[in-house]
C-alpha cells in the first residue's frame, strides 16, 4: 500500500521532517500519532534502519513511542542485543558463535542481558544525537538533552542531560505536572486539540484545565 506523501511529510517542501508513524513497518515498533522525526543528515524515512539499532526479532523486545513526540536528528535507540552478558566470567558472546563452539543455536540470546523494552511517553522531546538504552522508560513530557546517554528511567516532565543522563530540573511544579498527567491532552480528538492550542501553548495548566470544562 502506498502512503500519501502528505501523511509522511507534514510540512510543504520539507523532506527532512516526517510523521514517524507513517513509515514504521517493524511490528516490534509502535509510534503514536503526530510524533515527528527530523533528519538533515540521512533520509528520515530510514529511521528503522539508522536509528533503531540491535533490534532483532529473536529478542522480541519492543520500541514504544507515544504521541506528539519530537525526535531530533541522529537520536538512537540501542536494544538488548547490543549488550554483553555480565552473568558469565567472560563478556565474549560465545552463544552467538554457536557453530564455532558447538553450542545450541536456541541459546543465542544468552550472549546478552535482556533489560527489556524501550518505552517513550507522549509529548517527549529527544534532543540531537541522544542515545536511549534498552530497558529505559521515559515519562510523558520529559526532555532529553542533546547527546545525552539515557541509561535509567526518566520521570514525567523532567529535563535530563549528560553521560550518563541525570536530572537537571523539573519543567513545572508538581501541581502542574499532576494536572497535565491527569488531562492527557495528547489523547484528545484532533478537533479538540485544535481548539485548545492557545491554552496548551500558554504555559499555564490552569488555563488548559479551565478550558477543558
Amino acid at each position: 500500500m502506498t502512503i500519501p506523501e502528505k501523511e509522511i511529510y507534514p510540512r510543504t517542501g520539507d523532506k527532512q521532517t516526517i510523521y514517524l508513524k507513517s513509515v514504521i513497518t517493524d511490528p516490534g515498533i509502535t509510534v503514536g500519532e503526530y510524533t515527528m522525526y527530523n533528519d538533515f543528515v540521512h533520509d528520515p524515512v530510514l529511521f528503522e534502519k539508522n536509528n533503531v539499532l540491535y533490534h532483532y526479532p529473536i529478542n522480541k523486545d519492543k520500541l514504544i513511542i507515544g504521541k506528539f513526540c519530537s525526535i531530533a536528528c541522529g537520536a538512537k535507540f540501542l536494544f538488548n542485543s547490543a549488550n554483553h552478558t555480565f552473568r558469565s566470567l567472560s563478556t565474549y558472546p560465545f552463544p552467538l558463535f554457536f557453530e564455532e563452539w558447538g553450542l545450541d543455536k536456541k541459546n543465542v540470546t544468552d550472549s546478552w542481558d535482556n533489560k527489556g523494552d524501550i518505552v517513550i511517553g507522549s509529548d517527549v522531546w529527544i534532543g540531537y544525537e541522544a542515545v536511549i538504552m534498552a530497558g529505559v522508560t521515559i515519562g510523558d513530557g520529559a526532555v532529553i538533552g542533546a547527546r545525552a546517554v539515557v541509561t535509567k528511567d526518566v520521570l514525567p516532565y523532567t529535563i535530563v542531560g549528560g553521560i550518563p543522563a541525570k536530572p537537571i530540573r523539573k519543567r513545572f511544579s508538581e501541581e502542574t505536572i499532576s494536572a497535565l498527567l491527569a488531562l492527557k491532552w495528547w489523547d484528545w480528538p484532533k478537533e479538540k486539540i485544535a481548539q485548545k492550542i492557545e491554552a496548551i501553548q500558554s504555559g499555564c495548566a490552569e488555563q488548559l484545565r479551565e478550558n477543558n470544562q
